[in-house]
């Protein structure tokens, strides 16, 4: 079966077993960012996509048996993508959210970060209340987006493309912060040379997961059984350790552990 019939034969068919749909192809195409460093970016010499979130498709696949086929994606591309069948999983800085499992389903959070806002030093912003009546820039679609719009409504949204788009509006001041999954701007503080800082309040914390399209419970069942499979094996610490961890330029323990969606719903409310 070629992956175009096989992925459309998941898509468009409401009584497919997608998990049956991969294995038969031999192959899981994952979803990810390209120009999200460290989680989905262009190797400057392999120009191939590598990443955090990469590795951990890379993984699962091998959890499953299966090749991994990487697709690049946008931030907004992100669910409806999935929801057409052009990818199978997303693991694209998914954070989750009650109003995208109206969409789509989510596996256990494999990792969780604080939710951001870079802000130029020279500002002297150090709360988030600094930024009231303020232009704050972030990428359409994401969970800061989300979040700051829920929590903080006196402060300004601006959406972009993506996140090199924002962060050259804050650049040229048109924005006074940029909104970020810490892990997604951590590359932007160091661009900045010392000219940026984080606010230490968070907008909130995101728990990250993949995504499935809904009514697909063995395909679920699969991804969570092979994520408590890489958690007990080290897989998933060693995975952020290469990408994230004390000895990279990022430098960021990861502090939480694997835990099912059900926990993270009960902890959001």
């Amino acid at each position: 079966m070629s992956l175009l019939l096989g992925t459309l034969g998941v898509a468009g068919t409401g009584s497919a077993n997608q998990l049956v749909e991969i294995k038969a192809r031999g192959e899981m195409v994952c979803g990810t960012l390209s120009t999200t460093e460290p989680l989905g970016f262009t190797d400057p010499k392999t120009r191939k996509i590598v990443g955090f979130d990469v590795d951990i498709c890379q993984a699962l696949a091998e959890q499953l048996g299966v090749k991994m086929v990487q697709k690049s994606l946008s931030v907004e591309a992100r669910i409806p993508e999935l929801q057409i069948g052009r990818v199978d999983i997303l693991s694209a800085a998914l954070g989750y959210t009650a109003e995208r499992e109206k969409q789509i389903d989510f596996s256990s959070s494999h990792f969780q970060v604080p939710l951001k806002i870079l802000v130029p030093v020279a500002a002297g912003y150090k709360t988030l209340a600094d930024l009231d009546g303020k232009r704050v820039g972030m990428t359409s679609g994401s969970t800061s987006e989300y979040w700051l719009r829920k929590s903080f409504p006196k402060i300004g949204v601006v959406t972009y493309h993506d996140s090199p788009s924002g962060f050259l509006a804050l650049e040229q001041r048109k924005i006074s912060g940029q909104a970020f999954a810490q892990t997604s701007g951590l590359r932007y503080l160091k661009a900045g040379k010392g000219k940026y800082a984080f606010i230490d309040q968070a907008i909130s914390w995101e728990p990250n997961a993949l995504g499935i399209r809904k009514n697909e419970p063995e395909f679920l069942e699969a991804i969570n059984d092979a994520l408590v499979n890489l958690e007990n094996d080290g897989k998933l610490d060693a995975i952020w350790n290469k990408w994230l961890g004390t000895d990279t330029e990022y430098k960021i323990k990861r502090e939480n552990k694997l835990e099912p969606i059900d926990q993270v719903r009960k902890n959001m409310l």
